[in-house]
């Protein structure tokens, strides 16, 4: 019977691997910064190096946020620059949904941690081979305030990816 249980064991382990390994196929880059105490700091950056190395191929980009219960909002409003290897400075101003009209968070994730696959840009084509940088972050104010929200809570990780599109 133990013989039994070790085989099935081992199958096991060589089913996640090759489900693991064929679904992340498309990924050519991922990273995560994790936010210390969940508390993302006003106008701190979250940075991201990455080198490129095609400039034919089509590739979706992704800001990755992993939020808890104690995200108080049902938005997210977030400043991305992204900077070439010649200098070019691309920023933008981007919102996103957290939750859906009932105010249940949106994402993947069976407990109170929520993980959120953001487009960033689609079928992007980067022009020039070399190291680029994407530096985010967040631009949450209250309602009727000029003043960004100085610790956003509830903000455990910021990540980005690159996948390729099909």
């Amino acid at each position: 019977m133990g013989r039994i249980l070790k085989k099935n064991r081992s199958f096991g382990y060589l089913i996640a691997l090759l489900f693991f390994t064929s679904c992340n196929d498309m990924v050519e880059f991922t990273d995560y910064q994790s936010i210390q105490d969940a508390s993302w700091q006003a106008n701190k950056n979250i940075s991201f190096e990455f080198s490129v190395t095609d400039t034919i191929s089509s590739k979706n980009l992704f800001i990755n946020i992993r939020n808890n219960n104690e995200y108080p909002y049902s938005n997210l409003y977030l400043i991305t620059a992204l900077n070439f290897p010649n200098g070019t400075k691309v920023v933008d101003t981007l919102q996103y949904e957290m939750t859906d009209e009932t105010g249940a968070f949106l994402g993947r994730g069976f407990t109170e941690i929520k993980e959120n696959k953001l487009f960033y840009k689609e079928y992007k084509i980067f022009p020039k081979v070399g190291k680029y940088q994407l530096d985010i972050h967040h631009a949450m104010r209250k309602n009727g305030e000029v003043k960004v929200i100085p610790f956003l809570e509830g903000v455990q990780d910021v990540g980005f990816s690159i996948e390729k599109t099909k």
